[in-house]
């Protein structure tokens, strides 16, 4: 119970930035006493989408908000407030659900891919001390070679961490430390290692190409439980979502992690991108803290996103 109270504290604060812009506007048209009209309505539905929750999911949001008032289920502009968090928490949870990640005894390999500057590496190191804090046992992989600095800056969230960083030098063929990192994990009797990737650009094919190369390492070592996980940039807003679209056809996605939600006002874009390419949230990075990454639930960020409650648990 402490935990989650923690993490929800934690929540809260990293969608300060979004919860003050157009979904604090969202709560204050809602939850003043008014009729529900076509102004409302109109109101409504250009808040969502100045909100980045995307123009299919607004319309699939508002379609299903004018049926329950219509059927008499919602009355007033409060219990559409109400209804309006039931319908984001539901879309949210109506994406393909969530897999195991890791599994003690069983070895798993989490490859997590993205953009230049998304917060990959930190993300990784935050991703691996929540796991270690767990009771896993966690390699990383530094399969960025392409620079210098990224196997640097591995090694150094590895040591404030406490895991284990297995490095070649830079310039080396990534599918390689993959594969000897594999073999580390393995002869370690670790649970996970967790591979860190170049940052690419998802127009850019022969980066993507490479990035299959790694996959095709990973499977054909047998690993029993394998997963890939974008990193996106909560600030980036629509543009997370060509991201993700590219990656996924790339590379597959099982998951996403949205870093540096703390700093963005455009945390909505959460809804559009589990959206486009049906994959989860799994974790929200919010703050520059080892610590500050939580597991993402979808009852709690809604909350959390609108500043106030129904009662939803």
């Amino acid at each position: 119970m402490l935990n989650r109270l923690f993490r929800r504290e934690k929540l809260d604060q990293g969608v300060e930035k979004t919860r003050a812009g157009f979904f604090g506007k969202i709560r204050t048209l809602l939850m003043a006493e008014r009729p529900i009209d076509d102004d409302l309505w109109d109101g409504l539905e250009e808040l969502l989408i100045q909100a980045d929750v995307g123009v299919q999911l607004t319309d699939e949001i508002l379609d299903r908000l004018r049926g329950e008032h219509r059927a008499g289920e919602i009355q007033s502009s409060k219990d559409l407030f109400d209804a309006l968090q039931d319908a984001l928490a539901t879309a949210l949870e109506e994406i393909a659900p969530r897999r195991t990640l890791v599994e003690r005894g069983t070895l798993s390999a989490v490859l997590v891919v993205g953009v230049n500057g998304v917060g990959k590496t930190t993300s990784i190191a935050k991703l691996g001390n929540l796991w270690r804090s767990q009771g896993y046992n966690v390699v990383l992989a530094a399969a960025d070679t392409f620079r210098a600095a990224a196997i640097d800056q591995l090694k150094i969230w590895g040591e404030r961490a406490k895991l284990p960083v297995i490095a070649h030098q830079p310039g080396a063929d990534p599918s390689s430390v993959v594969f000897d990192a594999l073999t580390a994990t393995r002869a370690r009797g670790a649970d996970v290692v967790l591979i860190d990737t170049a940052g690419r650009l998802h127009t850019k094919f022969n980066l993507m190409e490479e990035l299959k190369k790694v996959r095709r390492v990973i499977d054909k070592q047998n690993v029993p439980n394998v997963t890939t996980i974008l990193v996106v940039d909560a600030t980036t807003g629509q543009n997370a979502v060509t991201q993700a679209e590219q990656f996924a056809k790339a590379a597959g996605l099982d998951g996403l992690i949205v870093a540096k939600l703390d700093g963005s006002s455009k945390g909505g874009v959460i809804f559009a991108v589990t959206r486009a390419v049906q994959a989860p949230v799994l974790f929200v990075g919010t703050g520059e803290k080892m610590d500050d990454l939580s597991d993402f639930d979808p009852d709690d960020f809604v909350e959390a996103l609108v500043g106030g409650g129904n009662g939803r648990v």
